[in-house]
């Protein structure tokens, strides 16, 4: 595997690639939130995204202007190819790992 994805990274990536159009900082927050149940502050998140562009792992764009902010714009985003193909990988690690554990970590009585 050539990079390394952490867990709130590819918590970030999915839920950006789950979003599509709809995917900036504010709803990525809330929806991770609310799927995990837990609180993650904007700060956390930025610094995730900002080190997932650096892996080439997703890209951003500034939105039109909105009344309802301000006039400020969203920062949407959006995951790579290379982003793809890294959570590929991370899925099989676990699919990998999980197959091997399988009879370890059996909950049933």
């Amino acid at each position: 595997m050539k990079g390394y994805i952490g867990e709130f990274e590819e918590l970030v990536l999915l839920t950006i690639a789950s979003l599509g159009d709809e995917a900036y900082g504010v709803t990525v927050k809330e929806d991770i939130e609310k799927r995990s149940d837990r609180n993650i502050s904007i700060g956390a998140l930025h610094s995730t995204i900002t080190r997932l562009e650096e892996k080439g792992y997703i890209k951003s764009w500034l939105g039109e202007p909105t009344q309802e902010r301000g006039g400020r714009r969203k920062r949407y985003f959006e995951i790579t190819h290379q982003g793809k193909v890294e959570l590929h990988n991370m899925k099989d690690l676990r699919d990998e790992l999980w197959k091997l554990s399988k009879a370890t970590l059996s909950i049933a009585k």
